[in-house]
């Protein structure tokens, strides 16, 4: 049985595909549309599902949506009378919206299919589906879960439990109380983009001192010894305005946001770690009160605020519960794969399979291009490029990492989800003091304090940073060994703010983080062979098992899906040299890039 899963309208579109239980299939409509963060209905996405399966619509028996569009619909109309007669601006604006298409789900899904489709369509709950899709996919037999976010219908945060094919959602936090929208509002304030920016505040917090952290919990959130909590509502516009902060927020904190792009001060480094330091706490209080209430000693985490990885990193550091397990695609694009499972197996109570490690597939469930496509863009482009052995591959791309290049990596089927795993990623030589600022300015073209992620072999990550787990999916931040860092206290005593970030702290500078932290991926040699054999190939060259890995993409752009996505973002950037599959190219060779427009323009910073 085929079930195709779809989310839309709110933030990341997808479609995944589930096969008689088995994840064969999922991608965000972003990478195809290349306009980060769409959210229109992911035609091209579901397109991709069916195609590398050799599907037609018509082999697909339901099609499973990931809310509840009336329940929502219901919360947006109750929001706006409880704060009438303000915010009518707003409800003016959304009711069209509804009325016009988002409220007549059932019946869009069909006109945008445009074919005869005989199948059922259903609809899950939100929460229903971020928990699905943190527990179906995990290792374990039996769990708790718990969902975070901004809000589905009413829920903004969810615990409950999950036992073979079956999950039970005990309690819920409701709307406008919400965590994710907590972050938001100081994403909002510190000047970043909301539902994008959200990973730059965390990145900026170590920057910063919690200054105010304790006027966050006596004035904005009254949080409980459980974990719940409540937010005082005079501090924040969502609910009736076009902003996520009052004037009483801004006069609390002193001053109006930071307008987008212009300095970012000591202010805005101690909000961030301020934020930063409530959240942790109240992740920390949640899970604590999940394993009482519910026993179960291993934990599955979705949602939005499941990517803030310094919390989930805290979360493990506890030890609060003995393992825990996060969905790749935490935020609205994973909703499309638990919506599909949650079918699957609650509403067709199938029976459910565990895997020893997970049935995630390492979550490279995109397209694939093979080495005669690939060939064939290039051949079109006259794009000079060398093809290198399978066994080559490696050891070119080891010694041109070794001489300071930045290597793009194209290689196998993309990943789901908003991290680089290895499959479409810029990689560099982690032991480089230079590369993590040569890479935000001339490759990612970002801003500077923006961290980098390390790669490390899983069988050799333990003896360079503190984490006995594996971290698969770059979900966990964890320290580097005092063993691999410098003592370089006095200096950082003497440094303020970004000053900081050019002081080298361990023997890989360009991953070790201000704190002396990283977010890691932990690479094993199932889930991404070839990128597993490439770090190998490091390690035996130089000793070090660990490299730089970012996304494959420039700021404000999707991470790449084809050979010609990366092609373009390659001849955009300072990038040395690119690998697609087994062909390299060196960018002195390749012929004068010309683009009749500034394609910075093209791209909505983020």
């Amino acid at each position: 049985m085929n079930i195709l899963g779809v989310s839309c309208f709110y933030h990341d579109s997808a479609a995944a595909l589930v096969r008689d239980g088995d994840i064969v299939s999922a991608a965000q409509e972003e990478r195809f549309s290349r306009k980060k963060h769409d959210s229109r209905f992911p035609k091209n996405a579901l397109r991709f599902c069916l195609e590398s399966q050799g599907l037609s619509i018509s082999d697909i028996d339901i099609i499973a949506f990931y809310d509840k569009p009336f329940l929502k619909f219901e919360r947006i109309i109750e929001t706006h009378l409880a704060y009438a007669p303000r915010g009518l601006r707003p409800f003016l604006m959304s009711i069209p919206l509804w009325l016009k298409d988002k409220l007549w789900m059932r019946e869009l899904i069909r006109k945008e299919i445009q074919k005869d489709f005989q199948g059922k369509i259903l609809f899950t709950r939100h929460h229903e589906a971020h928990a699905a899709s943190a527990f179906y996919p995990s290792p374990f037999e039996r769990a708790a879960f718990l969902t975070l976010d901004g809000v589905g219908e009413w829920t903004t945060t969810s615990f409950g439990t999950g036992k073979g094919n079956d999950i039970h959602i005990l309690y819920d936090i409701r709307f406008p109380h919400s965590l994710g929208l907590l972050y938001a509002a100081f994403t909002y304030y510190t000047g970043f983009k909301v539902n994008s920016g959200e990973y730059k505040v965390m990145g900026l917090a170590p920057y910063g001192e919690p200054k105010y952290a304790q006027k966050i919990f006596d004035e904005l959130i009254d949080l409980k010894e459980d974990g719940s909590f409540k937010l005082n509502m005079k501090y924040f516009n969502y609910c009736s305005g076009l902003t996520m902060t009052s004037d009483a927020f801004h006069s609390l904190f002193g001053g109006p946001p930071r307008v987008p792009e212009t300095k970012i001060t000591s202010k805005e480094m101690d909000i961030a770690a301020s934020i930063q330091k409530v959240t942790e706490e109240v992740m920390l209080r949640m899970a604590r009160h999940v394993r009482k209430v519910t026993g179960e000693d291993n934990l599955c985490l979705a949602g939005g605020v499941s990517l803030n990885c310094v919390g989930n990193g805290k979360i493990l550091k506890e030890k609060i519960f003995k393992k825990i397990w996060i969905q790749p695609a935490s935020g609205d694009a994973g909703g499309a794969l638990g919506a599909a499972l949650a079918v699957w197996y609650r509403y067709l109570k199938n029976e459910r399979i565990v895997s020893s490690s997970d049935t995630q597939k390492g979550s490279f469930l995109g397209p694939f291009f093979p080495l005669s496509e690939i060939e064939e863009f290039l051949k079109v482009k006259k794009a000079p490029y060398e093809i290198l052995r399978e066994e080559d591959v490696f050891s070119r791309v080891v010694d041109l990492m070794q001489k300071g290049y930045i290597i793009g990596w194209f290689s196998g089927k993309m990943e789901f989800g908003p991290r680089a795993l290895g499959s479409r990623s810029i990689l560099g030589d982690a032991r480089n003091s230079e590369m993590q600022k040569k890479l935000n300015l001339k490759i990612k073209f970002r801003e500077s304090f923006r961290p980098f992620a390390p790669s490390a072999l899983k069988e050799k990550s333990s003896e360079w940073f503190y984490l006995d787990e594996e971290s698969p999916y770059m979900l966990l931040v964890a320290d580097v060994k005092k063993e691999k860092c410098f003592d370089v206290s006095e200096e950082l005593n003497e440094k303020k703010g970004f000053e900081k970030l050019y002081v080298e702290r361990s023997q890989i500078p360009a991953v070790t983080h201000v704190d002396f932290s990283a977010r890691l991926q932990t690479v094993d040699s199932t889930r991404n062979p070839r990128y597993h054999r490439l770090i190998k190939s490091f390690y035996e060259a130089t000793g070090c098992p660990v490299i730089i890995n970012t996304s494959f993409n420039v700021r404000g752009e999707p991470i790449v899906c084809t050979p010609e996505d990366a092609y373009t973002c390659f001849m955009r950037t300072d990038m040395d040299y690119l690998i697609l599959e087994n062909c390299l190219l060196d960018k002195t060779r390749q012929p004068e890039w010309k683009e009749e427009h500034d394609w910075r323009e093209e791209y909505e910073l983020d």
